[in-house]
């Protein structure tokens, strides 16, 4: 069942849900996510950052995630996570990634453009599905930083969407990386104006920390992706923790199965909260 996210996100976009799309650092992570989905009966993605790819290497992660997925009956996609250069958005697909996300928003305009073009362009070869970004994301995920929130322009994220035909669009509406200091500020009316005015599905980047009842608005108002990752970090680094309380412990399956329990649970508390569960 390892799949690209191209139609498992039209959908969700026709359905009226979104696809839960968790950040995997290694295999216990990897299988927590698909057994969670197997579960639930839900398409999923698992997304690797580049640090990540730096530290598993992109073969590892194809590997692990093919074999998980090969013992799935669920769709599985897996998805290079906001990477900033052509050259190795090109080498994730090379390895095996089915889908991909070029985030050259820290660019100018007409240089974002460019190199979303290409990455567009390049995908055809491998049937790759390219998600961008248009605006930024707060906060820090990895080694990627964003002083604050720039949000999308309705009327340029149009534009850029014409021009680089990609397939899936990564908004900033006040959302940030990692946890939230304080109660998050979404502009529900950009995201509506947004849907109104691209024809392309929509992405919500850190959703880890968002009240629920924010996240099933964000996916009423049009959203088809949501991305977690930091959330399922600290859950299986707590369970880990507290596992190692006990000295006896020296076996890693012993306490890295606890944290794959607890990023399993995790995820299938989101996968509900997408309401994509049952529509695998």
């Amino acid at each position: 069942m390892y799949t690209t996210s191209k139609e498992m996100i039209r959908r969700a976009r026709e359905g009226g849900y979104a696809v839960p799309a968790f950040n995997a650092e290694n295999m216990e992570m990897v299988q927590a996510i698909v057994d969670a989905a197997e579960e639930m009966k839900s398409p999923v993605m698992i997304q690797t950052t580049p640090t990540t790819v730096d530290y598993i290497t992109r073969e590892m992660a194809c590997a692990m995630v093919r074999a998980a997925s090969e013992r799935a009956t669920v769709p599985v996609a897996l998805h290079l996570d906001h990477c900033e250069k052509y050259d190795d958005v090109v080498k994730a697909m090379e390895a095996g990634y089915s889908s991909v996300m070029i985030d050259a928003s820290k660019l100018p305009y007409e240089e974002n453009v460019e190199v979303t073009r290409r990455v567009v362009e390049s995908a055809k070869n491998y049937g790759v599905t390219v998600e961008s970004e248009l605006g930024t994301v707060g906060g820090k995920e990895d080694s990627l930083k964003s002083a604050g929130v720039i949000y999308t322009d309705p009327d340029e994220a149009l534009d850029f969407a014409t021009r680089t035909g990609i397939d899936i669009f990564a908004v900033a509406i006040g959302t940030s990386h990692g946890f939230y200091k304080g109660e998050p500020k979404l502009n529900f009316e950009l995201l509506e104006k947004l849907r109104a005015t691209i024809d392309v599905p929509l992405v919500l980047h850190g959703g880890s920390g968002i009240p629920d009842e924010m996240i099933r608005r964000t996916i009423e108002l049009g959203i088809s992706k949501v991305n977690f990752a930091t959330e399922l970090r600290a859950a299986c680094t707590s369970a880990v923790r507290e596992a190692l309380r006990d000295e006896k412990i020296i076996d890693p399956k012993k306490f890295m199965g606890k944290g794959r329990n607890a990023v399993k649970e995790l995820c299938i508390h989101k996968i509900k909260l997408c309401g994509s569960n049952g529509k695998a």
